[in-house]
């Protein structure tokens, strides 16, 4: 049996030492001390004993590569075993000195163990070592890919928003006016749908000012920007807004809380938890015609518990429209097709805990227009130099519930703003981008449609693409799981889902 495998000094200092049975620090150290004064310098051997231990040894320039072994060990085993582990750590230190052992003897003692375990060697390669010990995780790829992305819309969204405050500081100093006071800085007034904005105005807000001393400088009137700036010039900023026509919603960051709370995950998270998550990406000829609609779905489980890792999801599957179902690799495709349960083709083996595990997506691609969720019919029609718009919404799926429903629709440049006629619901002129935002909170089969009237100038062709975004609590495609249950003994356990139905495009062209 192996005792332990170490790297010491020629004065018999441990500079790394892996054990593999129980022993002291004291006693490892009194063995490897006591090693250098055993070995015969004048004959050439590779072990050396004493009463109770054998010491096999391989000399590496001012170092030595040491297993303790049992007198009763095969020699001939041991032998081999320690010219792999002379072989393994040149793959992980460039020289073999005492302070570079010391900076890589994490990953030392991990490729040790990887060839021996509980005192015996296993039967393995440099190779397999290598590939053992890289513990490259899927996981993690993605969980950093969507990481940097998430914050790389977030940068881009704080660039664009500081570009837009100093536009304006640029456009009040050129009318002589004041430049405006904006409270808020970090609140979304992009179109919903993406979690880029949230992710912004968490970043801005979580940052503490940093504060700096003041130049000296000759006090008079100031026309610098002054972030969160709340006084008479941000009343007489909103006053002459509305005098324009603008009609201001009083929450600038409205939007973005309602949304969070729409997907804020359930109060009693329980040990096993499912995300269900699905994003449809949508367009649509201005004429009625569906050019293409595809969504995407997805199952991603968490478990939190070691004594629910062994279970087996029970999928109720309703869609009738012919959505394309896939298990991932490691789950038993013939259970999922024969009764709709979801689990490890092994069943002894257990799911990762606390990590999320995509085990079932799905994927639905058509052109059907009664597949269509909520359909958006826009009707520009020319009266003179103006143009008199219609558009109204009708939401074809009535089991859906879409929350912070915003149409939003472009307008020509340099015509000011739309006379308002008939609205349901609110709506937003942003006379930066040149956009009108229709603003819905709700739309369920209680509120199912609803219609908007303006006119502004322009030309019909000027009104395209409208763009929607929503989010909801509630799928499309009527994908559930209804039951999760122990392999063993087949006993109910206790779970939690969080449904989400995102946009990633909805175009009407």
């Amino acid at each position: 049996v192996l005792l332990a495998a170490a790297v010491c000094t020629k004065a018999g200092k441990a500079i790394v030492s892996r054990q593999f049975v129980e022993m002291t620090r004291t006693r490892i150290e009194g063995l490897l001390a006591a090693f250098p004064k055993l070995m015969n310098t004048g004959k050439q051997h590779t072990f050396v004993e004493t009463e109770s231990v054998r010491y096999v040894y391989q000399p590496m320039e001012k170092l030595y590569m040491v297993l303790i072994t049992t007198k009763n060990s095969n020699i001939l085993e041991d032998l081999e075993t320690l010219r792999l582990f002379s072989r393994v750590i040149p793959e992980y230190c460039r020289a073999l000195e005492e302070n570079e052992i010391s900076e890589h003897c994490f990953d030392l003692i991990f490729a040790f163990d990887e060839i021996v375990a509980l005192g015996y060697r296993e039967n393995v390669n440099l190779a397999q070592i290598r590939t053992f010990t890289e513990m490259d995780s899927h996981e993690e790829k993605v969980f950093r890919a969507v990481r940097e992305t998430q914050e790389r819309e977030a940068k881009a969204e704080m660039r664009r928003k500081a570009k837009e405050l100093q536009q304006a500081r640029r456009d009040a100093e050129r009318q002589g006016k004041k430049a405006p006071g904006f409270g808020g800085f970090g609140s979304s007034a992009v179109s919903g749908g993406t979690t880029a904005a949230m992710i912004t105005e968490t970043i801005i807000e979580t940052e503490k000012p940093k504060v700096a001393p003041a130049p000296a400088r000759p006090s008079g009137p100031s026309k610098a920007l002054k972030l969160g700036a709340k006084g008479k010039e941000v009343d007489n900023f909103v006053d002459k807004l509305k005098s324009e026509g603008e009609n201001i919603m009083t929450s600038v960051g409205k939007r973005s809380t309602e949304a969070a709370k729409v997907l804020a995950p359930p109060v009693n998270v329980e040990s096993v938890h499912m995300k269900i998550e699905e994003k449809i990406s949508l367009t649509c000829g201005r004429d009625g015609g569906l050019q293409n609609m595809e969504l995407h779905g997805m199952i991603m489980l968490h478990i939190s518990d070691e004594k629910f890792a062994r279970i087996r999801l029970h999928v109720e599957n309703e869609d009738k429209r012919g959505v394309q179902l896939q298990t991932h690799p490691n789950v038993d495709k013939k259970l999922f097709t024969a009764e709709s349960q979801i689990g490890l083709k092994n069943p002894e083996k257990s799911f990762p805990i606390n990590s999320d595990v995509g085990v079932l997506k799905w994927r639905l691609q058509t052109t059907e227009e009664s597949f269509i969720p909520l359909t958006i019919n826009c009707w520009p029609s020319e009266s003179g130099s103006s143009c008199d718009v219609n558009i109204e919404y009708e939401l074809q799926e009535e089991s859906l519930e879409l929350n912070d429903v915003i149409i939003t629709i472009p307008l020509p440049s340099g015509v000011g703003a739309p006379v308002i006629g008939e609205i349901d619901g609110e709506y937003r002129h942003d006379s930066r981008r040149n956009l009108l935002e229709w603003c819905l909170p709700v739309i369920d089969a209680k509120n199912k449609s609803g219609s908007l009237e303006f006119s502004i100038a322009g030309q019909p062709n000027d009104f395209f693409p409208v763009q929607v975004s929503f989010v909801s609590k509630k799928n499309y495609c009527n994908i559930q799981v209804t039951k999760v249950t122990q392999v063993d003994g087949n006993s109910p356990v206790r779970f939690s889902t969080e449904t989400t139905f995102l946009v990633d495009k909805y175009e009407i062209l």
